[in-house]
């Protein structure tokens, strides 16, 4: 029996897209009669595939008396595609402070006000929160519909442990600055998860490579989009990917501390001891070679020491 007779004695099972086609409508036009009440709703949109955009989503979009949005434009083109005439207003960082009264004596007056962001779910790593705090604070229905989400769509990716977890939004853009607060993560007991924009990413996952060690690592690039990439390693391995594609929207994931790794304290009576007869610079080398951690941490370790030591020296 050939290949072809196999597929003419089992058929495919019959195609279900007219009647999966036809429930989707249903559901909209079951969302759409039903009425809004008057209130804030915090509408998660595709983060790249606008298929990701839920039926929801679309039935409270089209009923809203007002969208707010980041950026118009962009928000028009989505709207466009689902044919959605709602009218948009900018919300966004550098206008907050003057439309948030507008919005809230909105609120006051019984309008039913969306609020989205570019991509994703609003006020993650964008403004807003003051709004809904406000608002709430004001007694005013406060419904967020959930949605794409690159925070959660890149941590279910990655295979680091998704039981505790710590979104750190964007890093510093200066270099001393974004070591300082990866230091002050070294030992979260979680994974870390980062945006970064792509003129950065290789800066940081050599910051991160100094900081973190030889922890696991994770990057994802324009998640849900034609050229999606998720890539798993050392810093270095992605930080020389990322060298050679910087392009799109990155998100970086770090694996938590391992059970019994080396602290700050172990290094710190390490360093008074190797520095009673070396340099800083030697000490330096000798404890990461012996404890197995970066050069740069023990070094940046030593200097704290040594400063704090001259202060109370004082």
């Amino acid at each position: 029996m050939t290949a072809d007779d196999h597929q003419d004695h089992n058929p495919v099972e019959t195609d279900q897209r007219p009647v999966v086609s036809a429930r989707a409508a249903e559901c909209v036009s079951r969302e759409l009669a039903k009425p809004l009440a008057a209130g804030l709703y915090l509408v998660a949109t595709p983060i790249g595939n606008l298929a990701d955009m839920t039926l929801r989503a679309l039935a409270v979009l089209a009923k809203a008396d007002v969208i707010y949005c980041e950026d118009t434009r962009h928000s028009r083109t989505l709207l466009d595609h689902f044919g959605i005439r709602t009218r948009l207003k900018p919300y966004h960082e550098h206008n907050a402070e003057a439309e948030r009264p507008l919005l809230l004596a909105a609120l006051a007056r019984g309008d039913r006000i969306a609020l989205i962001s570019d991509a994703g779910t609003p006020l993650i790593s964008d403004p807003g929160y003051k709004l809904v705090r406000d608002a709430a604070a004001a007694g005013h229905l406060v419904i967020s519909l959930p949605g794409a989400s690159a925070v959660l769509t890149a941590l279910t990716s990655t295979g680091l442990p998704t039981d505790t977890f710590l979104f750190a939004g964007f890093l510093p853009p200066k270099q001393q600055a974004r070591r300082t607060r990866l230091q002050e993560l070294v030992e979260v007991p979680a994974t870390l998860i980062f945006f970064e924009a792509p003129q950065r990413v290789t800066e940081s996952l050599n910051d991160m490579a100094d900081v973190f060690g030889d922890r696991p690592a994770c990057m994802a690039r324009e998640l849900t989009k034609m050229h999606e990439t998720i890539r798993r390693g050392t810093f270095s391995e992605l930080a020389a990917e990322a060298a050679a594609n910087a392009k799109g929207e990155f998100v970086i994931l770090v694996g938590p501390p391992v059970a019994g790794e080396i602290t700050d304290d172990d290094i710190a009576i390490a360093l008074a001891v190797a520095l009673q007869d070396m340099s800083l610079k030697d000490a330096a080398k000798a404890v990461s070679a012996a404890l197995g951690v970066s050069k740069s941490r023990v070094y940046d370790l030593g200097l704290t020491l040594k400063a704090k030591t001259s202060q109370t020296g004082a």
